[in-house]
């Protein structure tokens, strides 16, 4: 009967740790009402670099007095050229101006700007522009938004026509420029948009003067704002082909000396364009429109330092982001290489690590050699959470970025691979899996527990300046968090009779979901169900057996019971702050979500034929399947010998794909993954086909099949497959209570080995 209630049980754990981990939300202040006008003031280009207290005097003192950030200028295309970036900012989603354009530049485009009566004006390219977004981009964007969201709006500059007019065209109130005199102009209609030019340059003396002429306007902008006012200042767009982070300042009543952060970001300090809109219609009091939003409003938190020292950060952050790109191809690239090139010397050592009891057979591969290559795999399996280390130095600020950082990473992985090497145990079968996967959850665990700082535009974590992400758990970080725990989950139950194998998969992987899931941590409820999924299938296979259909539908439920627990909880939530689970079956319901479908499969082709990760995973694929599972592979024998170890190794095969597959990312999880279990996975084998021919001896008093099934994780686990006619094979040494009767050695409680027949090793005919 227990045997029979215990999947229910562990299915139980699993939803309740599950759900309690993805329902709780951060506490951040609910976005009211804070003005009775909103101007946004735009300046395609301009950075954090640009404002001084010399050549922008104005935007220094309203950046004291108000509330900063970085802002993420993303839009459809990359990379966000000025009239994409006008565009994003009234729609309040990813839009983009035209597809007529060369890729990965930015021409220079021009609006045509009508005006009938003199006093509006009208897009003619408007219509065009709104089928474009509706039926050509996977976004969906409806342009003008913002516009349609207020009774009326003005607009000044042709940048600011295109984020203010409606999708009919029509601009409500425009001026090309502003007046002498724009206090009327700008108390007109609570929402007023306002181009201050652009802020470009071959030169570091042409951006001064661009960002000196866009600052005399912003002195006129805040002279003439109307009372009880919000003004937003913000770098609307790139210029060039680099992707950059931009100036977002906030000045009015509620926003005094504080830092800027959104929903969509989750980080302090970190805005995105398409939070402008909704931040904008959020603190008039107004309505969101029927169509959400992608943005989610702004809100000021405090613990902001003095300005200089403030706009220090950014501009770091801006720096290591813009070395991080360049850095990580590489990486990663090597990274894949040094793999294969491992999986290559490997083959040999697998095939003739099997020690041959008769006259003839291969000679031994040189203890040494092996030595070498167990500690170059331990050296290629700590490689990322090296590298995520490395980030705690500042290796951007350096003249040669990338060998300051490939140096680091270097002496981590040396201090590293050294730690797992003379740690207690290492000698045994499952030692150096065991080290490596606690080394990997300790260090990725303890970033993550700590806000996430070397993940934020780290080598291998995420670039704000990419938009994608900016907090929690990266895709890397999650493929090499989920191997690690899984791992860790089953080198711990290995040291436990069966029964309670399941109970320490679930006590130690379901800590690693909340983890995941929490959005105060890891803020990757998809990560989280993943984990989840290969949680249940690594639970029910981890006492030994097959994965029969009963187990599997246990599996199956847990991770779909926690899925719709999240769906419940998320739905309930209002749509501004529900998550991308609520997001997707909210647009589900009302026949959008084609759209979502639609993006996250393009995603997954994109990265599936761009990124390395792809090649590590299918190199890893590769290796498993074609030698270790091999009858000669060894694999195989682990995975019998040590069952919580298949078991932990099916669960994260489970887990990585379901993850890379909902995420967008497709086998990017898997790929990190791989980088830590494919080597992990070789070394064992190695070390178990070592020990092939090793037999236990029997006590005298006990039977055979009492010797065959001590506790713990001997050998010859009774649940696993065993074949018929074989002898039981040895308890390896150092893992379980029994040990393997090595050459040499006696114990007084054992028999003396009985003599081979046969010389073990090769005899030369003369």
């Amino acid at each position: 009967m227990l045997r029979r209630l215990l999947p229910v049980v562990l299915s139980l754990m699993v939803v309740v740790l599950g759900v309690t981990a993805l329902a709780a939300r951060p506490q951040r202040s609910v976005p009211h009402r804070t003005a009775d006008f909103v101007v946004i003031a735009g300046v395609a280009g301009l950075r954090w670099e640009d404002v001084d207290p010399q050549t922008t005097p104005t935007l220094w003192r309203m950046a004291e007095q108000g509330s900063i950030g970085s802002l993420s200028v993303r839009s459809a295309h990359r990379p966000t050229c000025p009239m994409d970036g006008w565009l994003t900012l009234g729609a309040g989603s990813f839009a983009a101006w035209s597809g007529n354009r060369p890729a990965g530049s930015c021409p220079a485009q021009t609006v045509a700007v009508e005006r009938p009566d003199g006093n509006g004006a009208n897009l003619p390219d408007q219509e065009t522009v709104v089928h474009f977004n509706q039926e050509q981009l996977p976004w969906g964007a409806m342009p003008g938004s913002l516009s349609e969201s207020v009774r009326c709006s003005v607009a000044v500059g042709p940048g600011a026509a295109v984020a203010a007019a409606r999708p009919f065209g029509r601009v409500d109130r425009y001026a090309p420029a502003l007046p002498d005199d724009p206090t009327q102009l700008l108390g007109s209609c609570v929402l007023s948009i306002v181009d201050l030019g652009t802020v470009d340059g071959a030169t570091k003396a042409q951006r001064v003067a661009a960002a000196r002429a866009a600052d005399r306007q912003l002195a006129r902008v805040l002279a003439a704002r109307p009372p009880r006012s919000l003004v937003l200042v913000a770098g609307v767009s790139d210029t060039d082909r680099s992707a950059r982070l931009h100036v977002a300042v906030a000045d009015g009543p509620g926003w005094e000396g504080g830092w800027l952060t959104s929903a969509t970001t989750g980080r302090d300090g970190y805005v995105q364009l398409v939070d402008l809109a909704p931040t904008a219609l959020a603190a008039l009091g107004r309505p969101m429109p029927e169509r959400p939003f992608v943005g989610r409003p702004a809100v000021a938190v405090g613990g902001r330092p003095d300005l200089a020292d403030a706009i220090a950060q950014p501009l770091d952050a801006e720096r290591e982001a813009a070395n991080q790109r360049g850095v990580a191809g590489w990486f990663f690239t090597l990274l894949a290489a040094a793999l294969m090139l491992l999986a290559v010397a490997v083959l040999p050592l697998l095939r003739r690590a099997r020690r041959h009891a008769g006259p003839y057979g291969p000679e031994p591969v040189p203890r040494r050699v092996v030595a070498l290559v167990e500690l170059l795999l331990i050296a290629a399996a700590l490689a990322v959470p090296a590298a995520l280390l490395a980030d705690a130095v500042p290796w951007w600020r350096a003249d040669r970025p990338g060998l300051a950082f490939a140096g680091v990473t270097a002496l981590l992985v040396v201090a590293g691979t050294a730690a797992v090497r003379f740690v207690p145990g290492y000698r045994s079968t499952l030692g150096p899996l065991g080290a490596v996967a606690a080394l990997t959850v300790l260090v990725v665990g303890a970033d993550v527990l700590t806000g996430s700082r070397l993940q934020l535009n780290g080598v291998v974590g995420y670039s704000a300046q990419a938009g994608g992400r900016y907090a929690g758990l990266g895709t890397v970080g999650l493929g090499v968090f989920l191997a690690a725990a899984l791992l860790s989950a089953g080198w711990l139950a290995q040291h436990v009779r069966k029964g309670w194998r399941p109970a320490v998969m679930v006590a130690v992987t379901g800590l690693a979901v909340v983890i995941v899931g929490s959005p105060y941590l890891g803020a990757d409820p998809v990560g989280a169900i993943a984990l989840t999924g290969g949680l249940s299938v690594a639970a029910v296979i981890s006492a030994g057996g097959w994965l029969t259909v009963s187990r599997l539908a246990w599996a199956v439920v847990a991770a779909m019971a926690v899925t719709i627990g999240l769906a419940v909880v998320d739905l309930r939530r209002p749509a501004v702050e529900r998550g991308s689970l609520g997001r997707f079956l909210a647009a589900i319901g009302d026949g959008s979500g084609g759209l979502p479908l639609h993006r996250s499969s393009t995603a997954n082709f994109d990265t599936l034929v761009s990124s390395p990760l792809t090649v590590l995973a299918l190199a890893g694929a590769l290796l498993v399947w074609f030698a270790l599972l091999q009858p000669w592979g060894g694999l195989m024998r682990l995975f019998g010998i040590y069952p919580a170890i298949r078991a932990a190794m099916a669960g994260t095969a489970v887990a990585a794909v379901i993850g890379g597959v909902l995420g967008g990312v497709a086998l990017d999880v898997a790929g990190a993954a791989a980088a830590l279990v494919v080597p992990m996975a070789a070394l064992a084998a190695l070390r178990v086909l070592d020990h092939s021919t090793d037999r236990t001896v029997p006590t005298a008093g006990r039977t055979r099949a009492e010797d065959a099934g001590v506790a713990g994780d001997g050998l010859a686990d009774p649940s696993g497959p065993t074949p018929s006619g074989q002898e039981p094979p040895a308890t390896d040494r150092g893992t379980g209570a029994g040990r393997t009767a090595d050459p040499g050695e006696a114990r007084a409680d054992r028999r003396p080995p009985v003599p081979s027949p046969r010389p073990s090793r090769p005899v030369t005919a003369r």
